[in-house]
């Protein structure tokens, strides 16, 4: 995963690409253009999310454990997005009345399947009138702003959050700029508009194309994965994810050309037609007009998703959602969730992943006026749920910074944190290279947080980078961590101090340990270290920026590049449930409940990586001798193992 926010700068070991936004916009290669017409008609458009109660939350709740659950009447009973408005979702009259009361405000209201949420779409104006909204500026520093709104009585007793009533602060007056500082300006907004994700760990090592078919996949690919996490045993049964479809969570579209090139050096089924671009919130022009301005992080964040899932499950089908804002006022937060929210209902993936996300989970920085970060969390979900009522297994990436998503000294992680998906956390696999002169040795797999491959580089980039792991700050326990050894109790090394807004290496680091509640995260991990990583590719302009003549070069051109990330293993692990889907009658749904009980069996499938030494994603360690620890959840994951767990689940 990759953090965006106001500079989109990538550090390249020893360089620097800034990526920025231009003011022309070209199509290349599609025949698709924007007129000027159209792209201003586009911008008065918001969308803006609403999310209801369920008919019953606990029973909702309940549901869902019982669809995993093999002494359930309710065990594998899925529903359908009809039969859940049926049984948890609002009335159809009550949908009915809700989208009268918005077409007098001319807004459009389309409810999602399911009847727990609705998409509106309207000018920022109608919108806000519609909901009789009221900006509330922050009382003081730390805070974030508000807003208050009212709707009829019978229609706001049942909403949970209005998501995306407001992008910006109506009541900020707009100075007069220089062009120079308007061009700045619309820089710096543009590298705002994409979700933030984990901090993309780059570097700037390339494969060796020479290598291709299976041995570029063994060295840089899916046969790489396959073999460390025993997906090659599935294959053996000839499970290649045949009749599945993979669902990816993203805010950049992906050329068709890198996909072809990604499958065609790594011996991939290359067949174009079974990738499916979805677009949600931008047009499809409007999203590949975005796409040819510069790569971009989320340009290369949405296409490793899906060279990633694709090569595992070659067999399988790819949907790529994509929520580009351009064009619109779409905010991130509503744009994230409409995105997910459409692949839920859609029911058409049974595993669904994402590498993105739309913020950090602090009260501080939260983006949206108008849900707060309680109301987005609880609206999320509930989504979540209906996903795992559908029988579909979501996953998400961790994240890359440790327990540091977004730098400072206290634990703060990426949105959302919550206990109805797999999170999935980082480990490195054993290697030895010699790294700015130093010999680099390790051993054994181990959890993902590296303060010791090029200590110099990253105390002066303040770039240490490691998988995501702790505790929720705004989810509970879970009643299926409730009692596992590791769980809500911690060993920890506070390997890193940060002073004046960057990290350095503590010079004398101490165990600490303790006890803490919420969500543990992550579940489950896997490879995410650069220096162990994986291969991808993608192509458009590109822009290098020489910081001592402060001028940009523009290279159109094919980027190869060997990188790291938890936005590689989350995409990985769903292709490697759709390869274990593809051999079964019914989807596995709800990993968790499950993976959670299997972990405390005899034959557990799982290698847990629980030394307090030299093996830590920052932060937190190992906890000898505990099964789940929040540097690598419950460990790595032997696939062949699993398989065998959910088949005979009812046994």
């Amino acid at each position: 995963m990759h953090t965006i926010l106001k500079k989109r700068v990538i550090h390249l070991r020893g360089k620097q690409i800034v990526i920025t936004a231009l003011s022309s916009l070209l199509v290349l290669g599609t025949g698709l253009a924007i007129s000027a017409d159209q792209a201003k008609a586009a911008e008065k458009k918001s969308v803006v999310n609403v999310t209801f109660k369920p008919s019953d939350e606990n029973e909702l709740t309940d549901y869902v454990y019982n669809t995993v659950d093999p002494t359930s009447s309710q065990y594998h009973q899925y529903l359908t997005p009809s039969a859940f408005a049926d049984k948890f979702g609002q009335s159809d009259s009550y949908i009915q009345a809700f989208q009268d009361y918005l077409a007098k405000y001319h807004v459009q209201a389309q409810a999602f399947p399911g009847n727990l949420s609705m998409k509106l779409t309207g000018t920022s104006t109608n919108l806000q009138k519609a909901f009789k909204a009221k900006y509330v500026p922050a009382k003081k520093k730390g805070y974030h702003p508000t807003t208050s709104y009212k709707l009829p009585g019978q229609l706001s007793d049942k909403v949970v959050a209005v998501i995306g009533l407001y992008s910006t602060n109506p009541n900020k007056k707009t100075k007069k700029t220089t062009k120079t500082a308007t061009k700045a300006k619309k820089t710096t907004k543009k590298s705002a508009t994409h979700s933030d994700t984990t901090t993309l760990s780059t570097t700037d090592t390339k494969p060796n194309i020479k290598y291709t078919g299976n041995a570029f996949s063994k060295k840089y690919g899916a046969a790489k994965f396959a073999k460390a996490y025993q997906v090659d045993d599935l294959y053996d049964q000839g499970l290649e994810g045949s009749g599945q479809r993979i669902g990816i969570i993203n805010d950049s579209d992906v050329r068709d050309a890198d996909m072809l090139t990604y499958w065609k050096q790594a011996g991939v089924n290359d067949d174009i037609s079974r990738v499916h671009h979805i677009y949600t919130v931008a047009t499809q022009a409007q999203a590949q007009a975005d796409l040819n301005k510069s790569i971009s992080a989320a340009q290369m964040e949405a296409t490793l998703d899906a060279q990633s899932a694709s090569a595992i499950a070659p067999e399988a089908q790819i949907d790529l959602y994509t929520a580009v804002q351009y064009g619109t006022k779409t905010t991130l937060t509503s744009a994230f969730y409409n995105n997910f929210m459409t692949a839920v209902s859609d029911n058409n993936d049974k595993q669904i992943t994402t590498s993105m996300a739309p913020a950090f989970e602090t009260k501080s920085n939260w983006p949206d006026p108008s849900a707060s970060l309680s109301q987005y969390s609880h609206a999320f979900n509930l989504l979540l749920e209906q996903a795992a009522v559908q029988g579909i297994t979501v996953f998400k990436a961790s994240g890359d910074r440790g327990p540091y998503a977004l730098s400072g000294a206290k634990e703060n992680h990426i949105m959302s944190t919550s206990p109805y998906e797999v999170e999935v956390g980082g480990t490195t696999l054993p290697y030895q290279k010699i790294i700015d002169g130093n010999l680099i040795s390790v051993n054994k797999e181990r959890a993902w947080g590296d303060t010791y491959s090029r200590p110099a580089y990253d105390t002066k980039y303040s770039s240490f980078a490691g998988g995501g792991g702790g505790f929720s700050d705004i989810n509970p326990t879970p009643r299926y961590q409730i009692g596992v050894p590791g769980v809500n109790t911690f060993r920890a090394m506070n390997y890193l101090t940060f002073k004046n807004g960057k990290y350095s290496i503590t010079k004398n680091p101490h165990v600490i340990t303790g006890t803490k509640t919420g969500w543990n995260l992550p579940d489950v991990a896997g490879n995410a270290d650069p220096l162990t990583g994986y291969a991808s590719i993608v192509s458009g302009p590109k822009y290098t920026f020489n910081p001592e003549t402060k001028k940009a070069t523009k290279a159109n051109g094919i980027l190869w590049r060997i990188d790291g990330g938890t936005s590689f293993t989350a995409p990985q692990m769903a292709a490697a449930n759709a390869v274990m889907n593809s051999g079964r009658q019914t989807p596995i749904g709800f990993w968790n409940p499950q993976i959670y009980k299997y972990a405390q069996e005899s034959d557990s499938p799982f290698n847990v990586l629980d030394d307090a030494d030299f093996n830590d994603n920052l932060y937190y360690t190992g906890q000898p001798g505990k099964l789940y620890n929040q540097a690598t959840g419950l460990g790595t994951i032997n696939f062949n193992k699993l398989y065998n767990k959910f088949n005979n689940a009812n046994n």
